[in-house]
């Protein structure tokens, strides 16, 4: 169950170039007046990565110009520039943080020369909001491969643009050349235009690097590059590939991609080996030991699950875990307690987090927060016990609940990028439905959504992860566990209105009509609009198709034990759609009887 499912999400931003170049400017300004560290070379990374969003932004903006990658005077200037902060970023890295920076001069004249009043789609990379990838695992790669100056190296947009840079730069190659592979996610193609298609194959001698995160679910898009490179007389003994892990292919790929997969160099550096090595600045203990103290015993891995092993209660009673979707997280003890150390994203996209839990904190929402150490949030652990399934309908707990979702629509700062419209959910829905229940079933829930396509949404930064097992009881009242990540995340919901955290908390604490009214009408009243009682109606069949899809999908590899566990959950999310779906044409049937 689950292959077609919606659930994941591909969200975008919106930008200006000469917005960017700003605030690229002003940034260097500032890191440059810092004093060398840890916080220096974050900031730096942070830098280069926004660097990264502008290149990507501008060669697509180019290529939905043109149907096809090609060489122009911008896209050189901008490679350049990117070449530029990658060597600053592998000086930092290399020196252990220490010395001074010393910026090129030309940067700030490839800054004015790209600053265009243009309008660019930004993709944030999924390697540097999710899944823990550095750049700097990129660079040591690069170092150990063996390649040369001659090498030509290929990014693949969106993330691949910033880490082929940090290849090019660590094995002194010219600025890299990024393509954008399009077509079907199993079945990626790209399109090179003709100058810079003889700009690649000039070399005949020239090994060929291709850079991206992944491989996933098929690896399509670096093979696509390596099929091109191929078909245009490029001896497979001249390919190599710098993915962002060492495994193999996912199940949708090519018998010929895995041929070639299995037969040419992989160049991979993982970021246990990086931050867990013995280079005493490299490591992640010793900066989490900078912000609490001396650790008494090594990080304690607690990912993929992990965590459910030092909670308050038996195995037996563990919630379900999707380990797809967790960050990578540790345990630090020290002596003034325990810590949480979770990847939050690196550059604007950890710095975004830090804030937002320094503000939850700060509000009593959630535990205290250390600090921010290039990507790792650290944050109080806290010991405390689930709570029991009566204290959500306590009245106490609505109204803890109730300022908690008002802080959040009217303290957060705007998220960065839009959630899916109620056409997409509409789309989901439905889908979801027919997959999971059939095409009868999900007929029935199109007649329920009819009338629900206008109502008005007003996006905020919500929580989307209110299940049972993320709330505790804390000495000072109740506190929210994982409230950082959910609306950010790589699913499809990303920021909703309020009214989708409050369909949520019906569903996933099972709120009586009057509980639930009491929870809209607290977060009405905090938030000075009245939350659309038909607009929650509307999100509740939304969320439980989500729920049912998002879950369903997690059984896929998962452990027998776990299985167990997610069915549980799969099975009553089904029939809370199905009981919805009939307590509506109940409704149907009264009101049409009650006609004269």
């Amino acid at each position: 169950m689950g292959g077609a499912m919606l659930v994941y999400g591909d969200p975008k931003r919106g930008e200006r170039a000469d917005t960017l170049c700003e605030a690229i400017a002003a940034r260097l300004r500032e890191v440059d007046g810092r004093p060398p560290g840890l916080e220096r070379h974050a900031a730096l990374v942070g830098i280069f990565i926004k660097a990264g969003e502008l290149v990507q932004g501008l060669s697509d903006f180019e290529f939905e110009t043109l149907g096809a990658d090609e060489l122009s005077a911008g896209r050189e200037k901008a490679g350049v520039l990117l070449l530029d902060l990658a060597r600053l970023v592998a000086q930092s890295w290399s020196s252990g943080f220490s010395g001074h920076l010393a910026l090129p001069d030309r940067i700030w004249a490839l800054l004015q020369d790209l600053r265009a009043s243009r309008p660019l789609s930004i993709k944030e990379g999924e390697g540097y909001a999710f899944y823990a990838l550095y750049p700097e695992c990129y660079m040591e790669a690069a170092r150990r491969s063996g390649l040369g100056a001659n090498t030509v190296v290929i990014g693949l947009r969106s993330i691949g643009t910033s880490l082929s840079a940090a290849v090019a730069a660590a094995i002194g190659a010219a600025a890299p050349v990024t393509l954008r592979p399009v077509g079907h996610p199993f079945r990626r193609e790209i399109h090179v235009g003709p100058v810079l298609s003889q700009r690649l194959l000039q070399d005949r001698t020239a090994d060929f690097v291709i850079v991206d995160e992944g491989p996933g679910l098929s690896g399509s898009s670096l093979g696509s590059v390596a099929d091109w490179l191929e078909e245009h007389g490029v001896s497979e003994h001249r390919i190599h590939f710098f993915p962002g892990h060492g495994g193999e292919l996912g199940p949708q790929a090519s018998e010929d991609h895995c041929k070639r997969w299995a037969e040419r160099p992989r160049h991979v550096v993982e970021l246990d080996e990086l931050v867990f090595g013995a280079h005493r600045p490299h490591r992640l203990a010793a900066w989490v030991s900078e912000l609490v103290g001396p650790l008494g015993q090594p990080l304690q891995e607690i990912s993929g699950g992990g965590w459910r092993s030092v909670l308050a209660c038996s195995r037996h009673s563990w919630p379900p875990a999707d380990p797809r979707f967790e960050r990578r997280k540790f345990l630090a003890h020290a002596s003034g307690g325990t810590w949480l150390v979770k990847f939050a994203g690196l550059g604007d996209i950890g710095q975004r987090k830090f804030e937002k839990a320094r503000l939850l904190a700060k509000a009593g929402f959630t535990p205290p927060v250390a600090g921010l150490c290039h990507g790792f949030l650290v944050q109080k652990w806290v010991t405390a016990a689930p709570l029991a399934p009566s204290d959500f309908h306590g009245a106490e707990f609505i109204e803890h609940l109730g300022r908690y979702l008002t802080f959040r629509a009217r303290r957060l700062p705007q998220p960065a990028t839009r959630g899916a419209t109620m056409a997409m959910l509409y789309e989901m829905a439905i889908a979801n439905t027919e997959e999971a229940l059939g095409e009868a079933v999900a007929t029935r829930l199109k007649s329920r959504l009819s009338d629900g396509h206008d109502l008005p949404m007003v996006p905020v930064d919500t929580d989307n992860r209110l299940h049972p097992w993320e709330w505790l009881a804390g000495d000072d009242g109740f506190l929210k566990a994982d409230a950082l990540d959910h609306s950010a995340g790589h699913d499809l919901v990303g920021p909703q209105d309020i009214a989708w955290d409050i369909a949520g908390a019906t569903i996933e604490f099972d709120l009586s009509p009057d509980e639930a009214a009491a929870l809209r009408a607290i977060v009405s009243d905090g938030c000075s609009r009245a939350v659309d009682a038909k607009l929650q109606e509307i999100l509740e069949l939304f969320y439980l198709t989500f729920q049912l899809g998002l879950w369903s999908f997690a059984t896929c590899g998962a452990a027998a034990e776990e299985v167990k566990r997610l069915d549980s959950l799969v099975a009553r999310y089904r029939e809370l759609l199905l009981r919805r779906l009939e307590e509506g044409a109940g409704q149907v049937r009264s009101r049409r009887d009650s006609l004269p």
